[in-house]
């Protein structure tokens, strides 16, 4: 019989493997990061006493994201996946959540549908290396002072305050946050996390119909990453950013796509996502 119970510490060996065996590269620091920011969002599915799949959430009011979702190969198709999708939306809106997003894989669109999840725009995986640009004057090196100001600029393109996930990833002094910058207006922002020889560039949020203040910005962010491989997921419509980094190496590796339970986030934005785990 299945039956779900919450991650802990205990199953993060058990977390690491299961997802290893999906290529997504995660390590028990990534679980961790996730039960800080939502004690009780992740969850562990259990066949008796077996652990076999595991799920994981994270809610930012109105607004929640469902992340990592995977189950042991043996033990598909028999409604274990469907269990833990269900049980981590009504841990949603227990706590009010009225919008659940998701980054589906485009194979597994269908499931998330039957589940009553609504396919909203495509999203691509690129991967590549740094380079130098220069930087323009209106790109400024963040300091610590202007996180509230990065805070709400965040908050009116994703819909919610993700001051919980944005506060340790931009007060990291191994991460980096650029801002553009006009007449003291801010007019978009970027981060990436840096992980050794990796980073992840995201998120990157930048106010509508300025696409060349942008592209500026995202020029300026990689010209410091000193030539790391770099990852980021940006939506497909954004072919401006795409070709400047396609130009510069920049290859797609896969595709996925944005789907809502609830009414999705209007975004009036150019935005690039954090993570696929946290939206």
């Amino acid at each position: 019989m299945f039956h779900v119970k919450n991650m802990s510490q205990a199953d993060f060996d058990f977390a690491v493997n299961i997802t290893d065996q999906m290529g997504w590269g995660l390590a028990k620091q990534d679980f961790q990061f996730m039960l800080e920011l939502e004690p009780d969002g992740s969850f562990v599915l259990l066949e008796d006493s077996e652990r076999i799949g595991i799920a994981t959430t994270v809610s930012f009011g109105k607004v929640g994201w469902f992340g990592n979702l995977v189950v042991k190969q043996s033990k598909r198709n028999r409604g274990a996946g469907s269990l833990l999708v269900e049980y981590a939306t009504e841990y949603l809106t227990a706590k009010h959540v009225e919008t659940i997003g998701l980054y589906a894989y485009m194979e597994r669109i269908p499931f998330y549908k039957r589940l009553g999840f609504e396919c909203n725009s495509e999203f691509i995986v690129l991967k590549g290396k740094s380079f130098s640009s220069e930087i323009k004057n209106s790109v400024k090196k963040s300091a610590k002072r202007n996180l509230q100001r990065i805070i709400t600029f965040d908050g009116l393109c994703f819909g919610a305050s993700r001051k919980k996930l944005l506060e340790p990833i931009l007060l990291d002094p191994d991460n980096l946050c650029y801002e553009y910058v006009e007449n003291d207006e801010i007019w978009g922002y970027a981060a990436a996390k840096v992980y050794g020889a990796l980073a992840e560039l995201g998120p990157l949020i930048f106010k509508r119909d300025r696409a060349e203040g942008a592209v500026e910005l995202l020029k300026g962010i990689l010209s410091q990453l000193n030539g790391l491989e770099i990852s980021m997921f940006l939506p497909k419509e954004e072919t401006q950013i795409l070709s400047t980094l396609k130009r510069h190496g920049f290859r797609e590796t896969f595709e996925v796509e944005t789907m809502f339970y609830g009414l999705p986030i209007e975004r009036n934005c150019i935005y690039m996502a954090e993570s696929l785990e946290r939206g």
